[in-house]
């Protein structure tokens, strides 16, 4: 039981809209895929799509079960070059922050990220106050 070629063509289309939009602004498209079911079609289709985004957000059950949101497992999920979106100052302050939550399991990694952030009106504002 393999999957049909063709089946990937109409996403991978889609997908490619938001790559393609010449000299007009911007596309964004949210996609979501559940993986870890058990399925092996379910994971070749992630495994497909894997990697073609700019983003990826890795939500994790553990942290929603704790009732802590947003769920996101903070250490699978990131930006692709994210040095183009960020000045050098903030990048090394979040660097900073990813290495201070090391070691942390994740739901407790996110869950003092999300006490630190409340803290500030603004995430400027909280880069700023971060020494270093």
């Amino acid at each position: 039981g393999g999957i049909d070629a063709r089946a990937m063509e109409t996403p991978r289309k889609i997908f490619a809209a938001a790559r393609n939009t010449e000299e007009a602004g911007s596309l964004t498209i949210v996609a979501t895929a559940l993986i870890e079911t058990g399925s092996r079609m379910d994971e070749l289709i992630f495994q497909e799509f894997k990697g073609t985004g700019n983003m990826e957000m890795v939500l994790d059950r553990k942290i929603s079960d704790q009732r802590i949101y947003p769920a996101i497992d903070i250490f699978l999920s990131g930006t692709r070059r994210e040095e183009l979106l960020l000045q050098a100052w903030e990048l090394e302050k979040i660097n900073l922050i990813r290495r201070g939550l090391a070691g942390h399991k994740p739901e407790e990694a996110i869950q003092r990220l999300l006490m630190f952030v409340k803290k500030f009106p603004t995430n400027t504002e909280m880069l700023k106050n971060i020494p270093g």
